[in-house]
């Protein structure tokens, strides 16, 4: 495998499908005769563009129109990623994946008490999630032990608070809601670094930037999530850009900040198994002014780590699919209970 690009291969349920992640500065990016063709320096890699999933750009790529005007044309995720690994654009064809009285009935949702037992739901559930992987740290007859039983049982309270909130809109409970989470994820975090080998420890949960290699992963991994879910609400029809629990925010896709509370546990859980093995090392970062970036092999065992996870079949609500696919499953469902309003 070149260097100067990373080709991290995806299932489908009917055939193998590649992700292509350009992320070396000068690359050329072009398309003859349905083979796209990438170039770096004196070195040419062709791939077929029909085994092409998604297209991962990071800056200072090179990237022809037709290219971008194949993959509109073909269904084939683009996305512009920050060093950060949270997408900072994507380019898709200006046709939803749906009808329009989904997007009209959002807007009525996301006002709507529904709504806000809806986003009430989805962060109990990322409690929950957070208390399950809490366990697989636990290690009977040490010393931690109990530290993580008491965590579980505050985070179960918190549920148990949050389940008796009365409301009629999200704006009721807004603010109770982001207490109780961020109360939550404080114990959470505070007892996964208490169990990470030393070298991984980190003195808060800081989201961007980050100023520790366990922060740089997880922000790099939960950029992945978003991604994936921005992608699954478009080809739902489900506008990115209309949230419920973070509707205040400008020009942002807030319904995925929303969402990917349900799914955060994967990255959580990836990143945490990486920093337990201990095969990610300090110099697979670079630091400018103590905030840490992925370099380009640390973006590699992440990024192919993180697609073999959520490649993996699972069974949720008695369906078994892909994680991946769970997530399109998930936005589809949402979509048709938008429909029927």
């Amino acid at each position: 495998m070149a260097a100067f690009w990373l080709i991290s291969f995806v299932f489908t349920e009917d055939y193998k499908k590649m992700q292509l992640v350009l992320n070396k500065r000068g690359i050329k990016f072009t398309i003859e005769s349905g083979i796209f063709e990438i170039r770096a320096n004196d070195e040419l890699q062709k791939v077929p563009a029909a085994k092409v999933k998604s297209i991962i750009l990071h800056k200072s790529a090179l990237v022809s129109t037709d290219v971008l005007l194949h993959a509109i044309e073909h269904g084939i995720d683009v996305i512009i990623m920050q060093m950060t690994g949270k997408p900072a654009g994507r380019i898709w064809s200006h046709q939803y994946g749906s009808i329009s009285k989904i997007r009209k009935n959002q807007v009525q949702f996301c006002q709507s008490s529904e709504g806000a037992g809806w986003i009430m739901d989805l962060i109990m559930e990322k409690i929950k999630n957070q208390s399950a992987l809490l366990y697989t740290l636990s290690k009977p007859d040490t010393s931690t032990d109990h530290l993580i039983n008491n965590a579980i049982d505050k985070m179960n309270k918190i549920i148990v608070k949050i389940a008796s909130l009365k409301y009629e809109n999200i704006s009721d409970i807004s603010d109770k809601l982001r207490s109780f989470e961020g109360n939550s994820s404080r114990i959470y975090f505070g007892i996964i670094n208490e169990h990470l080998p030393e070298q991984y420890r980190f003195e808060k949960r800081s989201q961007h930037p980050a100023f520790d290699m366990f922060n740089a992963l997880l922000n790099y991994a939960y950029g992945m999530l978003y991604g994936k879910i921005e992608g699954a609400l478009i080809q739902a029809g489900i506008d990115p850009y209309l949230g419920v629990m973070h509707r205040d925010e400008h020009n942002r896709p807030v319904l995925v900040f929303d969402i990917i509370e349900k799914f955060r546990v994967w990255a959580d859980y990836v990143v945490i198994d990486l920093c337990m093995q201990q095969v990610i090392f300090s110099d697979f970062f670079h630091v400018e002014n103590s905030v840490f970036y992925l370099d380009e092999h640390g973006k590699r065992i992440l990024i192919q780590t993180m697609n073999d996870y959520l490649n993996d079949v699972v069974k949720m609500e008695g369906v078994e699919r892909t994680r991946e696919q769970q997530i399109l499953i998930f936005a589809q469902k949402l979509a048709t209970r938008l429909k029927k309003l």
